[in-house]
């Protein structure tokens, strides 16, 4: 990725990608196969999140495969914001907006897009310096109808919207010009892992990419 700009290198790669497996790994022998699935089937992007011991070694494992954009999740903290770009990650995202861990990422070069819920969060995170942050949780917010809301206000702002977003409702959400892409967990969830479905992460991703236009 282009080292002078690696935020708007990750943004670009998001929006090709329409969609944002994210997934809580508890066992790092799924992360290659899950990538794998991911990338058979269109999506070429996964985001790890820190709610495991497992996180920075799955991350790292995941960063080795070719072709896939890795991102850490739920980086509530400096010392994950390290975790995260120490094991590779080409960026990261959180549910709320806390500017220690904003201060540090942009120290490292690692884009943070981290989560929004209201106008004024929105507006805190422009102050930062942040041009693209997740929306969370989506659905509960008000879904595409916020979306659209905000975007009228704040038209230099893209979105992640995260939270309650499914097969069923993914193209609607691609539909707001501001949107990104959309986080969903649908794809990757630790049941199909555990029971080594790969071949429905693989039909589930596929599935999300005809969504995208």
């Amino acid at each position: 990725m282009n080292a002078a700009n690696p935020e708007e290198e990750v943004v670009a790669e998001l929006a090709r990608a329409g969609v944002v497996p994210v997934t809580t790994v508890q066992n790092t022998d799924q992360v290659h196969e899950t990538c794998q699935a991911l990338l058979r089937g269109g999506v070429s992007c996964i985001e790890i999140a820190f709610r495991s011991p497992a996180a920075a070694a799955a991350l790292a494992q995941a960063c080795e495969v070719e072709g896939m954009v890795v991102g850490a999740g739920t980086v509530l903290s400096p010392q994950q914001a390290h975790a995260a770009a120490e094991a590779g990650a080409k960026f990261a995202v959180a549910p709320g907006t806390n500017d220690e861990v904003v201060r540090t990422c942009q120290q490292l070069g690692l884009p943070f897009f981290p989560g929004v819920a209201t106008p004024s969060e929105i507006e805190h995170a422009r102050a930062l310096g942040l041009s693209t942050v997740k929306v969370f949780p989506a659905s509960t917010l008000g879904g595409t109808a916020f979306l659209r809301a905000v975007s009228a206000t704040y038209p230099d702002v893209g979105f992640i919207p995260t939270g309650g977003i499914s097969a069923d409702n993914l193209g609607e959400y691609l539909a707001v010009p501001s949107v990104v892409a959309c986080g969903g967990s649908w794809l990757v969830k630790g049941q199909l892992l555990d029971e080594g479905r790969f071949d429905e992460v693989e039909r589930l991703a596929s599935e999300a990419r005809a969504c995208v236009a």
